[in-house]
């Protein structure tokens, strides 16, 4: 699902955004509601980046990637938690690119993630290179027979950065405790 929007584009740069599980909802300028069997999932587009609900009979998990007030930014290259809902794997990447790259890079996402059942990309106005994506995997996720994955991007063209995160939930297995 492709959303073009008139907010402004918040994040300035990929050092101001911030990781944090659990974190109160914030309002969001797009949602894509999706169901992985009895999963529900809400992949949601911030002016400050993104957050991911997953909410089950066990719980719901939260995973934020925003610029937020008070905060100092600094996401983890990787994170590993137990949590209600099961194992959360989380990565990040920040890579400096050129404005053909970043080019490159967002035209393949508007192909691979804006048409995609699973997927969600939001274009800012004032740069075409501005654009958030989420993208539910459809392997083994969306039918409920395995573990969910989604990946994130968030292009700030004013400073050439790409920031790709990658997260694994995985269920619990029995007699195991968060």
């Amino acid at each position: 699902m492709r959303v073009g929007i008139s907010a402004p584009f918040v994040d300035t740069r990929a050092a101001d955004l911030v990781w944090a599980l659990g974190h109160p909802l914030i309002d969001p300028l797009a949602v894509r509601a999706l169901r992985a069997g009895p999963v529900g999932i809400e992949l949601r587009v911030l002016g400050a980046s993104h957050q991911v609900v997953v909410a089950s009979a066990d719980g719901e998990l939260v995973e934020t990637v925003a610029c937020l007030p008070g905060v100092d930014g600094g996401l983890p290259g990787s994170a590993e938690r137990a949590h209600g809902v099961g194992r959360y794997r989380f990565d990040s990447l920040v890579e400096t690119l050129t404005r053909t790259e970043l080019t490159h890079r967002v035209d393949r996402l508007h192909r691979e993630v804006a048409d995609d059942p699973g997927g969600l990309l939001v274009a800012f106005p004032g740069d075409p290179l501005a654009v958030t994506a989420l993208h539910l995997s459809p392997e083994g996720a969306r039918d409920g027979g395995g573990p969910l994955r989604w990946r994130t991007w968030h292009v700030y063209p004013q400073s050439g950065e790409l920031v790709t995160t990658d997260t694994t939930l995985s269920a619990h297995v029995r007699g195991e405790t968060p």
